[in-house]
Formats: structure tokens, sequence, C-alpha cells
């Protein structure tokens, strides 16, 4: 289920963690409303804070090293596997060839609908999102939902420790003496503010493609996928309306046969 920590990436994640508890440490060193709270013995947010930082390190650790939804192997029965009749397949235009015959041409296995090969994990991935530098891994089924929430406290973290930088800033009678006394605080906020725009943004977006029941992969590159380029500009066979695709994604365990959602929504793909 999971990687090697070693393996591939490693450099990006000790990078990430070591950023992260840097950043953490100089919040304590400076006179920050953090250090403060703690001289007086007013643990609690101290605490609080830390314990957040540490979720966001282990989910970060969770999603970088999560099997994404890797195919691996071929299935037994993939008709029995697609849960697709010989009449639905038929109702498929020949320019997006039998679901029986959809091979990948890197792995040479099947690959259910909705996945892709990634080329930089050598690897088919079930509902493929997208492949994201910043963890080193796939965003695919078995770890997108953990992916947002990872978003979601990251965020969290970023804009309580702007708010604890901006508590530490100094009074200087000149601008060299104040950028001399609180440039390393300058720099702290100006990286937390440029990561918090970057996450906010990331989190955003895939709560809206969420939201709509579609991948990063096929929101960019719908025109080449096969299922999808005979859609309309805004129809989306999978789509069954924001609060069932939000509820479906973070509350429904489990793979889910797209084949069979794409041909219940009574889509005529001709």
């Amino acid at each position: 289920m999971f990687k090697n920590v070693f393996g591939s990436g490693f450099l990006v994640r000790t990078a990430h963690v070591v950023l992260t508890w840097i950043i953490t440490l100089i919040l304590f060193l400076y006179d920050t409303e953090l250090r403060k709270q703690e001289e007086t013995g007013q643990l609690l947010q101290p605490v609080l804070f830390v314990l957040l930082v540490l979720l966001s390190v282990l989910l970060y650790f969770a999603v970088s090293l999560m099997d994404p939804g890797f195919i691996l192997s071929e299935e037994n029965d993939l008709q029995f596997t697609l849960g697709v009749t010989e009449e639905q397949k038929d109702m498929i235009p020949p320019s997006t060839k039998s679901l029986r015959q959809r091979r990948c041409g890197h792995c040479l296995l099947q690959q259910p609908m909705r996945s892709k090969h990634c080329q930089m994990c050598q690897h088919c991935v079930r509902r493929y999102d997208h492949h994201c530098p910043w963890i080193e891994n796939c965003v695919g089924e078995r770890n997108h939902r953990w992916f947002v929430l990872y978003l979601a406290v990251q965020l969290l973290v970023l804009l309580w420790g702007l708010h604890i930088t901006w508590t530490g800033f100094s009074y200087a009678p000149s601008w060299s003496l104040w950028l001399r006394s609180n440039g390393v605080l300058l720099t702290v906020c100006a990286l937390l503010a440029l990561l918090a725009l970057v996450v906010l943004l990331l989190l955003g977006s895939h709560l809206y493609l969420i939201s709509m029941n579609i991948t990063t992969w096929e929101f960019m590159s719908r025109h080449r996928i096969s299922y999808l380029k005979h859609c309309g500009a805004e129809e989306n066979p999978f789509d069954r309306g924001a609060a069932p695709n939000l509820w479906g994604f973070f509350c429904e365990w489990g793979s889910v046969v797209w084949e069979q959602v794409y041909f219940r929504e009574g889509n005529d793909p001709v």
C-alpha cells in the first residue's frame, strides 16, 4: 500500500519536512505570540499548533507514499469487472475503440475507464487526477481524498503561521533597523503567504472539480479522451449533482465501476 520512503522523491520529501520544522522553530525562537504564551505557561495554543503541524507532516507522508490506485495486474474477468453488456459496448463509437480492447501502450495492461498511464510513476492509475511533483506521487482513486484533506490542514497551518509571524514584528525607528531586526520574520511571512496562496488555489480548484465529478486530467484534456471528446462542452457523464458528487467522493469508499455510471446516466455516446 505504501512506497519506500527512501525511494523516488526522497529529496523532495526531506526538503518539505526540514523546511516545515525550520519555520516552526523560527516562530518559537522569535518574540512572537507563540513564544510569549510558552514563556508564561499558556501552553494550549503552542501545543495545538505543533500538533497541527505534525498532522500536516503525517498527512503529507501518507499521501506521498500511498498507492494512488496502481493497476498492477490483469483483471481475471474484465467484462464482469467493468459491468458492461455487449449491447452497451456496441453503443461506443468506433473512434473510441471497444472497452475490451482498451490496453495501455506502455505497461500493456487493460485500462478501466478514467484510468491513465503516468510516465513518472510508470504505472496506470485508477481515476487518475494528476502527478504532483510536491508529493512526488500520483493523485488517484485511493489517495485523492487524503490529498484534499492534506491541503485543507496545510492551509490552516500556513494561515495560522502567518498570524503568528505577524505578531512577532517589532518596532524600529528607521527602515534599515526594522529590516535588520525583522528580516528573518519578513522572509518567513513572505514564504508563508506565497505557499498559502498556492495551497488555497489548489484546494479551491480540487473542490470545484470534485463537485462536478471530473478529474484534473479530464478537465484539461477532455478533447483527447475517448469517452469525453464526443460530449458537449458542458456535458459530463459522471456528474450527479454537486452534493451527491461531494458525498460520493468523501464518504463512499472502495472502487467505483465508472463504466456502469457512464451508461446508467443514460449518456448516448453516439
